[in-house]
């Protein structure tokens, strides 16, 4: 029978405090990305940094036209809506998720998955800088 996730959550508060701090950690980054991003859309600009790629119509001018090899990708400002929603399901579901593979395969696999997602919040982090620092 499976545990609820309140029940999984107070075991692994009492037993594993490794797993919980990771946890906590990966929600409070979620939480400073969440607000770091919100507060950085720009809804009066007509286009901002959207994406970086190596192929495509870029800022700089079409494919033919490249220096570099590269450019980064404009659009509207609704697109960068992307990273605040990013964060919302990466700090919540991948707790939940973490708390069900606790349950199912061990502490071990789901700080793995914890330390994961933590990568993943930072590495999103930097795009995000890098895209508004270009624009």
């Amino acid at each position: 029978m499976k545990k609820k996730f309140s029940d999984i959550f107070k075991e692994i508060y009492k037993e594993h405090k490794g797993l919980f701090g990771g946890m906590i950690f990966l929600m409070i980054i979620s939480l400073v990305f969440l607000v770091f991003s919100l507060v950085n859309l720009r809804p009066t600009s007509a286009s901002v940094n959207t994406g970086y790629g190596d192929f495509g119509s870029f800022a700089g001018g079409d494919l033919v036209e490249m220096q570099n090899g590269g450019g980064y990708r404009t659009g509207k400002w609704v697109t960068m809506l992307i990273f605040p929603v990013f964060a919302i399901i990466v700090g919540v579901m991948h707790s939940l998720v973490a708390m069900r593979l606790y349950e199912r395969r061990g502490e071990g696999i789901a700080k793995a998955f914890v330390g994961i997602s933590v990568m993943l919040i930072v590495m999103a982090f930097i795009i995000l800088v890098r895209l508004l620092g270009e624009g």
